[in-house]
């Protein structure tokens, strides 16, 4: 494979373009049709490359080297498939630098995000490692002379399509877990960060990976449909925008394919009086300004309890604008780094101006960043803080995916409650107290499936499951993305019943009948297996 180019920093010439191809059957395969989408440093809008736009042609070739390849890779233990994994574990860890350096690149994190995004998808990795353990099958002698067993089989070939916010972490909270499980996969990047995995894909050789087992196809949407639809993927996972989701989830159901689809979010960070302001403050930033606001995870809303004329109330908020302004812009470690696109950036500002015609208090600007770098023709927004009056401004409701934090406050703990469940989606919560009795009060009513106390950004980790709460805009389809979701939805569940004859030899006559007195202390009327 090409190595990657990875030494540019924000603001430098590019480096030379790299040309990210498809990757199938261990080969680097150009797509079918020639053709090709640049890639964008969203810290300059300078192209840094090109990547393949792949059609069903493409698609089909993929799938067919993985179904090629799925009879040899699922007939191995458990132990040997997570052999392999364990290698590329080492592997991941030797290149943390450059696959961190490769995502502040094209995706704008600063480097301790970079990192981060690296060694939290590594962590499921492990997690994956320990498979073996976590997905033995059970046995037991339920009657007689009947026992009954299950055991886990991988599904087949399985897509993954994953968004371009976390270029390495959300990739693999799906490849481990179904690669170790048995499965051979096909996975799509974001066309808007195909760089890492494309550095990804060379670790995998390294690592020893039989050929097919992994593909990699790049593209868009007629790539993303071939796979749906494609007979022989047997089961979609899907990290993007709820609308998309939604679409994605219903048509692989239409095909009677299992998918889990996880969409975006509007979380509520609910602060009570007793808060520590400090260390309130420092975490609440950090989780709506963090990565650019650019994670389905992060802060939206802050609800202050209480008096909004109080100390306290006053104190907080004072704190959270001043830890937000003193952000500076770039990729260093502390730094915020730009939104992914020009269009994510008119979506974001359309929603600081619309607040400002409805009567918001802008009380901290990101747009001075813009006047502040006009050279500069990175995506660059500061943090902004909005003091909304009017709970059902546009801002207060929708999913901006951008460093805008919306404030309003609240009279009770109830009218918190009343907000953040009256929301369409059901990601995640927050709240912020110093008495244990508080939290718990608002973890047993809030509508949502990851919560925090103390925690604005509560992600579960291994060996606890990632997913946003059915039944919402947050998650369509069947089961979590990882953890012990990830092992149910990446293999059918095998059960065996088994009966075989009575032993005739004199032992086992003289033990049957010594243990004749069975279930509840009488004849086994439960068992039917070979009567009537």
């Amino acid at each position: 494979m090409r190595s990657v180019n990875n030494n540019q920093t924000m603001g430098e010439a590019p480096p030379t373009e790299t040309t990210v191809n498809n990757y199938i059957a261990g080969q680097i395969c150009p797509p079918a049709s020639k053709d090709y989408l640049p890639i964008i440093n969203p810290s300059t809008s300078l192209q840094i490359g090109q990547v393949a736009l792949s059609s069903p042609q493409d698609v089909n070739t993929a799938v067919s080297a993985a179904q090629t390849a799925f009879p040899s890779w699922s007939s191995l233990t458990v132990k040997a498939r997570a052999a392999y994994m364990l290698k590329f574990h080492a592997l991941v860890r030797e290149n943390a630098q450059q696959l961190a350096q490769l995502i502040v690149l094209e995706n704008g994190k600063n480097i301790t995000e970079a990192l981060a995004d690296v060694a939290k998808g590594n962590e499921t990795v492990e997690y994956a490692c320990s498979l073996p353990q976590l997905m033995q099958g059970k046995i037991d002698r339920v009657s007689g002379q009947v026992t009954c067993q299950d055991r886990r089989d991988a599904l087949g070939v399985v897509a993954s399509i994953v968004p371009f916010n976390f270029p390495f972490m959300v990739p693999f909270w799906t490849l481990p877990i179904a690669l170790v499980t048995g499965n051979c996969i096909v996975l799509k990047p974001s066309e808007k960060v195909p760089l890492t995995m494309y550095k990804v894909i060379e670790l995998f050789e390294k690592a020893g990976f039989p050929k097919g087992v992994i593909n990699m196809v790049n593209g868009t949407k007629d790539c993303v449909q071939a796979l749906i639809d494609h007979p022989n993927v047997k089961a979609v996972t899907f990290v993007g925008s709820s609308p998309v989701a939604k679409i994605v989830s219903d048509r692989c159901h239409s095909l009677n394919k299992r998918c889990t689809a996880l969409g975006g979010a509007k979380n509520h960070l609910i602060a009570l009086p007793d808060c520590d302001v400090e260390g309130t403050a420092q975490d609440v930033v950090v989780s709506y300004a963090g990565c650019a606001g650019q994670r389905c995870m992060a802060a939206s809303v802050l609800l202050i309890v209480g008096d909004k004329e109080g100390a306290a109330q006053k104190a907080l908020l004072d704190k959270v604008i001043e830890k937000a302004a003193s952000i500076k812009a770039g990729t260093a470690a502390g730094q915020m780094g730009p939104v992914i696109d020009s269009q994510s950036m008119t979506k974001i500002l359309s929603y600081v101006e619309q607040s400002e015609k409805d009567g918001a208090k802008i009380l901290l600007d990101g747009r001075v960043w813009m006047k502040e770098m006009e050279g500069n023709k990175g995506n660059f927004i500061g943090p902004t803080v909005i003091l909304h009056s009017n709970k059902t401004d546009k801002a207060m409701c929708e999913e901006i995916f951008g460093p805008v934090l919306s404030v309003y406050n609240v009279a009770t703990w109830q009218e918190a409650i009343e907000i953040e469940n009256s929301n369409p989606f059901g990601n995640a919560a927050a709240v912020y107290t110093s008495n244990g009795g508080h939290a718990e009060w608002f973890m047993a009513r809030v509508r949502a499936s990851m919560l925090g106390v103390n925690i604005g950004i509560p992600v579960p980790r291994e060996p606890f499951s990632f997913g946003g709460l059915y039944g919402t805009r947050s998650k369509y389809g069947d089961m979590d993305i990882t953890g012990d979701g990830a092992i149910e939805f990446f293999t059918n569940r095998i059960k065996i019943t088994s009966k075989w004859p009575k032993p005739t030899v004199p032992e086992y006559v003289m033990g049957e009948q010594e243990g004749a007195v069975v279930m509840n202390g009488g004849t086994d009327h439960a068992n039917f297996a070979g009567r009537m």
